[in-house]
């Protein structure tokens, strides 16, 4: 090898050298920060997972309690629906006892008037009856013995 050619590839071995260098100190600086900004995205995502993920075990709960809440709702809306129904069946019941007593008495009173209407007609003809026998000529003997007879019975029919 001849001397110019050494010196060209020593000058070259130099400046590859010094170009490596400044190259890897430029290359290592942008990887450095390449690699700072990778973990910072790193760090950034880690967080915002963890976020997500108390997040949902929030939202998670939250549901477990709407659910359960749902269910004491359910549960509450039976429990007043079948003492609605209690009560509404007692109401009905004691309604139909009242009505039912009404109509007995109704039927009670329509009789005891149906009675008083008879009697007084019975009475009526009775005295209707006594007046023709009366009128048609009945002895003093006979009419005094008719009237102690009546006035004997009076009691009996009175009770």
């Amino acid at each position: 090898m001849n001397t110019a050619e050494f010196w060209v590839a020593v000058a070259f071995v130099i400046f590859v050298v010094a170009v490596w260098r400044k190259a890897s100190a430029a290359i290592t600086s942008a990887l450095d920060s390449r690699a700072e900004k990778i973990r910072a995205e790193l760090d950034e995502a880690q967080r915002l997972r963890e976020d997500a993920q108390s997040t949902l075990a929030a939202y998670q709960r939250r549901q477990r309690d709407a659910v359960k809440e749902a269910e004491a709702i359910v549960i509450h809306a039976r429990d007043e629906a079948e003492r609605f129904r209690t009560t509404a069946q007692a109401d009905l019941e004691a309604a139909l006892k009242r009505r039912e007593q009404q109509a007995m008495d109704r039927i009670a009173q329509a009789e005891a008037q149906a009675l008083a209407e008879v009697r007084n007609l019975t009475v009526d003809i009775a005295v209707a009856a006594a007046r023709r026998i009366l009128a048609d000529g009945v002895t003093p003997a006979q009419a005094d013995k008719l009237v102690e007879q009546s006035i004997a019975e009076l009691p009996r029919h009175l009770h």
